[in-house]
């Protein structure tokens, strides 16, 4: 699958949203931001594990295990991180270049914790 390939660690929003979206998703997209965050707005579908809990050992949802994985946060950087520990623990995974703020800018989905239309805070 070309979307894990060593030499390209990240991927596009559009990439993103076509390989963790429909009835038959390639990959989970993992949204690594904080509570409040993934609260106010998140995509439909993302699985939630803050970074903090990745970085303090915390082990991924039961969604995400054993699934390649798309990471996405805010705008990139927290992503690059969880996928650097995620890769480090043998997971095949991606991280989202420019996060929700370029997901929401390029017209997908956004939902709150009700799934109502969210906003990225």
């Amino acid at each position: 699958m070309f979307l894990f390939r060593r030499n390209r660690p990240r991927v596009t929003v559009n990439e993103a949203h076509s390989r963790t979206s429909g009835d038959r998703p390639d990959a989970v997209l993992l949204d690594v931001r904080e509570k409040p965050e993934w609260t106010s707005g998140h995509a439909p579908g993302a699985v939630h594990v803050p970074l903090t809990k990745l970085v303090a050992g915390g082990t991924l949802p039961a969604e995400a295990e054993g699934r390649p994985l798309v990471v996405i946060c805010r705008s990139g950087h927290r992503s690059q991180q969880a996928a650097k520990i995620l890769a480090e623990r043998g997971v095949q995974v991606v991280d989202v270049a420019g996060g929700m703020n370029a997901w929401a800018a390029a017209g997908h989905p956004v939902v709150d914790e009700r799934g109502n239309n969210g906003q990225i805070a």
